[in-house]
């Protein structure tokens, strides 16, 4: 619905949709420009307060002759490169409650909406989540043009866009699509733009992960990540770079990253920030940590129930000397609890207090669990073992679905002994296989479909191609 040319039903309009007065922040400053009556609407906090005030001494001295009608006006008597035009009534509304400066004038069939908005956030520090031992020490924050600025800073390349699109019916969260045009898929990205836009949520209350839930509709017994997520800059733009789309939602310090695989996710920036021989290194350990983690309890809860199957070198591993009143399954099943309810108790905790408690917990209870007969030495080393090795990999989600798999053969092999392990081994492997991606292509390329060119890539880090 367009807006009326007096000024008075306008202000009216406006205050009636925006609930001015029930609501203490949004703001409306009548005024004179020109001789003409005028209104300002705008949040406050979500501006800039020195330059408003400039601005709005250029409105002050501003002649009749220059009122005449919005788009001469905003020529001459508006000092600000982020300035738009708009008539649509639900568009002025959505731009006021972003923060966006809004100014109607008597007369005008328009709304001008100058973007001086400023948004709270905290320094681009390193990110918690994606740390690296060399190389960039920044990460996004919850601030969209802060992140996008990141990303252009990398690349200075018309090629690159940033797309950007509302999504909910409530919230009209600002969500960024950002790819290299001449080296994106452009199919997939047809194919986004109309999930983004077709997404049936209200909210994006939970940020990305929202978004991904509306976008891709998934099988709930399939625990691995359908997506990658990184807090940093550095591998969002190289991703870019390789022609994947990248997906930023405004207040989330993390961004999407599609197309991915599962050697995707495992993928760290330190790979890539050392010589070709230490990050391939780097690389393989993280993909055979992994594995372990998976099958390291369950091969051990094999080994107690067949330990003539165990040769004489690894003996040990299958001789407890400590009581066993519970039973080793559910000893491990236990501290998979036990662990998780540690970390959750360390998110908690106040900074000043958590290394204390850390001491603690890993002191005391574990000393006092196995004095007690609650666990014996080995179920504590193996647990001990997959709790550190899980963070070895960046992706928290890969970190659980492992975690859910690992449980899943611990009950296998007790039920089913060596049959139940093989029978888990398979039905993760065709998990794997069936996780279809957002972009429909396999979970585990380029292993299957087998490309040996982009697997030996996958695999070994090679030289940067480099133009001498």
């Amino acid at each position: 619905m367009p807006i009326a040319k007096k000024i008075d039903e306008t202000i009216a309009m406006l205050k009636k949709r925006l609930r001015a007065e029930e609501s203490f922040d949004l703001i409306y400053r009548t005024m004179t420009i020109g001789g003409k009556g005028a209104c300002l609407f705008f949040i406050d906090g979500l501006v800039k307060d020195e330059v408003m005030e400039k601005i709005m001494e250029f409105f002050y001295s501003a002649k009749p002759e220059d009122v005449t009608d919005a788009h001469s006006f905003v020529k001459s008597s508006v000092p600000y490169i982020e300035v738009a035009l708009s008539d649509d009534e639900g568009l002025i509304c959505t731009n006021i409650l972003s923060g966006i400066l809004v100014l109607v004038v008597d007369g005008f069939d328009k709304a001008i909406s100058i973007d001086v908005r400023t948004y709270p956030q905290r320094d681009s520090s390193e990110p918690d989540r994606d740390k690296v031992i060399v190389g960039s020490r920044d990460g996004f924050v919850e601030t969209l043009v802060a992140n996008t600025a990141l990303i252009r800073r990398r690349i200075r390349n018309p090629s690159l866009t940033m797309k950007i699109l509302s999504v909910g019916s409530l919230s009209k969260t600002d969500v960024v699509l950002c790819y290299m045009d001449d080296h994106v898929d452009h199919a997939l990205l047809n194919k986004l733009l109309k999930k983004i836009q077709d997404a049936p949520v209200e909210s994006l209350t939970m940020n990305q992960q929202s978004l991904m839930e509306a976008m891709h509709r998934t099988r709930w017994y399939n625990p691995f990540p359908k997506f990658k997520y990184t807090e940093r800059p550095d591998t969002a733009a190289a991703s870019v770079l390789e022609g994947n789309i990248v997906i930023l939602v405004d207040n989330s310090p993390s961004a999407v990253i599609v197309p991915t695989s599962i050697f995707d996710i495992i993928e760290e920036a330190d790979d890539y920030y050392f010589p070709p021989i230490t990050g391939t290194y780097l690389r393989l350990s993280r993909y055979l940590i992994s594995l372990f983690t998976l099958v390291v309890t369950p091969l051990w809860l094999l080994a107690l129930q067949n330990p003539q199957w165990v040769p004489e070198l690894f003996q040990f591993t299958v001789q407890i000397e400590e009581p066993v009143y519970i039973p080793i399954f559910w000893q491990l099943i236990l501290l998979e609890i036990a662990i998780d309810g540690l970390r959750l108790a360390s998110l908690n905790t106040p900074s000043s207090l958590t290394t204390a408690l850390s001491v603690i917990a890993g002191i005391v209870l574990s000393d006092f669990a196995v004095k007690s007969g609650w666990f014996n030495m080995q179920s504590l080393l193996y647990m001990a073992f997959v709790s550190i090795a899980n963070y070895s990999q960046p992706s928290y989600e890969l970190g659980y679905a492992l975690k859910f798999l690992r449980v899943l053969l611990l009950v296998l092999t007790l039920l089913f002994n060596l049959w139940g392990f093989l029978a888990g081994l398979v039905l993760i492997f065709i998990l794997m296989i069936l996780n279809k991606t957002i972009s429909g292509k396999s979970y585990l390329y380029p292993l299957i479909p087998f490309n040996g060119k982009e697997l030996k890539k996958k695999l070994i880090r090679t030289r940067l191609h480099v133009k001498y």
